[in-house]
């Protein structure tokens, strides 16, 4: 019997023997570029995979918050970078402080405000890395800005030798060459300036898994999505259905085969599972590793409506289908723990320790 049929649904599965082919691979891919690879946990969230990854070579971690930051280094991380600019009230600018006092830690920043207040920070040794915006227009300084930031932050006394940028617009089909184009432009032209004004820049960081095997300039990439890939990088090209390491599994609750019109089943996972995101190019809410040719048409709390193409059979009522979501990191942040398949075949789980650590 199999294992997995004693298993109540909706679950998150891993198939470590997948993870690990992931991890692996793209670990041997940056070594031999001489790029080095610092992976964005944010995506899993689980200190097994965050070692894991170390053990693979990585230099050490990427996370988005404070708190994943805490979580990890209560785990043993020793090299964390929080790759966002970071607002230091009083109340972070303590635990920043407690942070970079027991582990060699960087953050970002992207203002003149911010950067001023980062004395004690660096007092400690952290250190300081301005972001910029290479084109996705979320959070990042324009190239003209840089200098102006890093001179404050030399006049407050903050080592800033850093430079780092997203190329979040890569997450769209035919985009990653342009984008990655992008990142090595702003990265050049803001290291050149910096240079020229005496600075001395140490760390050049970008990449985003569409982008990872596509980076130049960049030292060091920090993608995150290629551990698990998903239903984004499967259409876009990034991730073949055997490179997929996580899936939700559902069971088939409801079929309807009667009106060839209304033909579909309902799996019990919904939005609560699975995310709710779907890019605009995105053909449905998740698609279906073992039925490539199927799709979710639509998404509610806890249930997905799934298409079949008209010739194909519908799978069965009590059925357990591998859903692969569109965007993971969101599926790893709404469960607290994972079910592992480990490489032996056996079932183990694993918790996911950074859950909810939003700030």
């Amino acid at each position: 019997m199999n294992p997995l049929d004693q298993i109540e649904t909706p679950v998150v599965l891993i198939d470590e023997k997948v993870l690990d082919a992931n991890i692996a691979g793209l670990a041997a891919s940056s070594a031999s570029r001489g790029i080095s690879l610092r992976p964005h946990v944010k995506t899993h969230k689980v200190a097994q995979i965050a070692a894991k990854q170390l053990a693979a070579g990585a230099s050490g971690i990427t996370v988005a918050t404070v708190g994943e930051a805490e979580v990890f280094a209560d785990h043993g991380v020793a090299d964390i970078f929080i790759a966002y600019p970071l607002w230091p009230d009083e109340l972070l600018l303590r635990r920043i402080i407690a942070l970079g006092e027991r582990i060699q830690l960087r953050i970002g920043t992207d203002s003149v405000e911010a950067v001023s207040k980062l004395a004690s920070f660096s007092a400690v040794g952290g250190r300081v890395s301005i972001e910029l915006d290479s084109g996705h227009h979320r959070s990042g300084a324009l190239t003209g800005e840089v200098l102006s930031i890093a001179r404050a932050g030399r006049s407050a006394g903050v080592l800033i030798d850093g430079l780092f940028t997203f190329p979040g617009h890569s997450y769209a089909p035919g985009a990653s060459v342009s984008a990655a184009a992008g990142e090595s432009a702003a990265l050049g032209q803001a290291a050149a300036l910096l240079e020229a004004d005496g600075f001395t820049v140490r760390h050049l960081s970008g990449g985003s898994t569409p982008t990872a095997q596509e980076t130049t300039i960049a030292q060091e990439i920090r993608s995150g999505v290629y551990v698990f890939g998903d239903a984004q990088q499967w259409e876009l090209g990034r991730a073949e259905p055997a490179d997929i390491s996580l899936t939700v599994l559902g069971t088939v609750v409801s079929r309807h085969d009667g009106d060839p019109a209304l033909r579909r089943v309902v799996v019990n996972a919904g939005s609560k599972v699975l995310g709710s995101d779907r890019p605009n190019w995105a053909s449905g809410f998740a698609r279906l590793l073992d039925h490539p040719a199927a799709r979710v048409s639509v998404l509610s709390e806890h249930h997905a409506t799934v298409l079949f193409p008209p010739q194909t059979p519908l799978p069965a009522l009590g059925e357990r289908l591998r859903l692969v979501p569109n965007h993971v990191c969101l599926t790893m942040n709404l469960v607290d723990r994972v079910l592992v398949r480990k490489t032996d075949g056996t079932l183990t789980d694993w918790t996911v320790v950074a859950r909810g650590r939003n700030s």
